[in-house]
C-alpha cells in the first residue's frame, strides 16, 4: 500500500467522495454533514493524500490546517472492496505523522454518533483520541461527536 499527495479530482477518488458524501446524507441529518466536497478539499490550508494498492484506489483522508499548532482530519474513507485490510488504520497513522511533522501538537476530527460509525469512532479511540467539545466553527449537536488528539 502506497500513501501519497493526490488530487481529490481525480476521477476514482472523486468516484470515492461522492460515496462518502452520499452516505453521509444518508445516515445523518444535512445539517449534520461536514464531509467537504473536492473542490473543497483543493484549498491550501488542506492537504490529501489517497492509498493505493498499484493502481487501485483504497482510501482517502485529508489534514486541514486550523493553526500553527492545531489540525482537523477530513474526508477518511475507506473504499468498499477495501474494508476490513486496515487502510483506515494506515491513512490515520500516516496522517497523524504528517500533522507532527507540520509541528502541529494537537488533531481534532468530526464524526458521526450514529452505529454507522462506531467503527471510526472506534478506530480513532483506539489512537489515543478523545473526546472534546466543538472547536473551529462546529457547535454542539447531537448527531456529532468531536475527538482530540494531543501529539
Amino acid at each position: 500500500m502506497l500513501i501519497s499527495i493526490d488530487d481529490p479530482r481525480r476521477p476514482d477518488v472523486l468516484a470515492l467522495l461522492e460515496e462518502h458524501l452520499a452516505d453521509m446524507y444518508a445516515t445523518s441529518p444535512a445539517e449534520s454533514v461536514h464531509a467537504l466536497d473536492p473542490d473543497a478539499l483543493t484549498r491550501p490550508e488542506i492537504a490529501f493524500w489517497s492509498a493505493r494498492d498499484g493502481a487501485t484506489l483504497l482510501g482517502c483522508a485529508a489534514l486541514r490546517r486550523i493553526s500553527a499548532e492545531h489540525a482537523e482530519i477530513k474526508s477518511m474513507r475507506t473504499a468498499t472492496a477495501a474494508r476490513r485490510r486496515g487502510v483506515a488504520g494506515r491513512l490515520l497513522d500516516h496522517v497523524l505523522a504528517e500533522a507532527r511533522e507540520r509541528g502541529h501538537s494537537r488533531v481534532s476530527l468530526e464524526t458521526g454518533t450514529e452505529d454507522y460509525f462506531a467503527p471510526a469512532r472506534a478506530l480513532y479511540l483506539s489512537r489515543g483520541f478523545v473526546e472534546c467539545g466543538p472547536f473551529e466553527g462546529y457547535s454542539l449537536d447531537p448527531n456529532s461527536v468531536f475527538l482530540t488528539l494531543t501529539l
